[in-house]
Formats: C-alpha cells, structure tokens, sequence
C-alpha cells in the first residue's frame, strides 16, 4: 500500500494583500497547468490514489482536484482539518487506516508535509524538502504507523523536466 504525500501546487504569494485570509489563497493559472502535467507524467508510471484528504485550505483543495481529474477511478476527496498547517500526524494516519487498505494521497502544507514523511520512514529529524507540487510515495506493508514506512520516490516538476 502507498501513501502519497503531496505538498500543494503553485500558489499566489503569501502575504500578498488580495489574500488577507490565506486559507482562501488560490493555485496560479499557471501552477494549475504545471501540476496538471505532474500528475499526468505521475500517473503514467503509476500513482494512482484511490482516495485524496486534503487540507481545507483552497490551493490544498485545487491540488486534490487536479490530481483527482487525471486519476482512473474518479478517486474522491475528503477535507481534513488534520491537514491544515501546524497539523498532526497522528490523526491523518488514524483516518488512511480506515481506509480499508487503498493507497491515498495527503495533500497539506510546507513544512508538515516533510515532517509527516519524515516520521513514516522513521527518522523524524530527517530534512526531506518538498518543492511546491512535490509528491512522495512512501510504501506500508499492512497498517500505516510511524516508522513504517519506506520512501519509494519523490518527483517535483523539475526532477520530472516540467
């Protein structure tokens, strides 16, 4: 089983004054053109969630709905406070276990998204950077728990030529 941890696509900047409430801060045209392709290049050789939790957060939602557009199967989507910045792991992993065993895919925020990685492979104090649009596959055996899992890729665009 895999799960994917997927730092959000292209966004507006942060703190730029059209966005005073940042949780409504929107992927770019262009951040949506280029994940498009990520996620298209990705699904070709096999990242296929079959259910995406996204953080609430508007660009985190544009993110799971890119994905889920180029995805078989139509996966659905789900918004989890737990993936909002400053989250914990303990409860996203909680709710990939009631899953029923299906890859998914986590979408949230810098710097959660390398922390989470981090600890399902088992080294919390690890230092994995995850670019914006950044997707890792960290594979389980059974049950999703930290430390056990381990790091089967990470792609960003640019290690993709996009």
């Amino acid at each position: 089983m895999f799960i994917y941890v997927a730092r959000h696509a292209w966004a507006g900047e942060r703190g730029d004054p059209s966005w005073p409430d940042d949780s409504l801060r929107e992927l770019t045209p262009e951040g949506i053109a280029r994940y498009d392709k990520v996620v298209q290049t990705l699904a070709k050789r096999g990242f296929a969630p079959a259910r995406i939790a996204t953080s609430p957060y508007v660009r985190c939602r544009q993110t799971a709905e890119v994905i889920a557009k180029r995805i078989p199967g139509d996966p659905p989507i789900v918004e989890l406070e737990d993936l909002e910045p400053g989250s914990y792991l303990k409860p996203v992993i909680e709710w990939t276990n009631a899953q029923g065993g299906v890859d998914v895919c986590w979408v949230g925020h810098s710097p959660d998204v390398e922390r989470f990685a981090a600890a399902l492979i088992g080294d919390s104090s690890a230092r994995i950077r995850f670019a914006k649009g950044a997707v890792a596959a960290i594979e389980f055996d059974e049950e999703v728990f930290a430390g056990g899992g381990e790091l089967y890729w990470l792609a960003t665009a640019k290690s993709l030529g996009l």
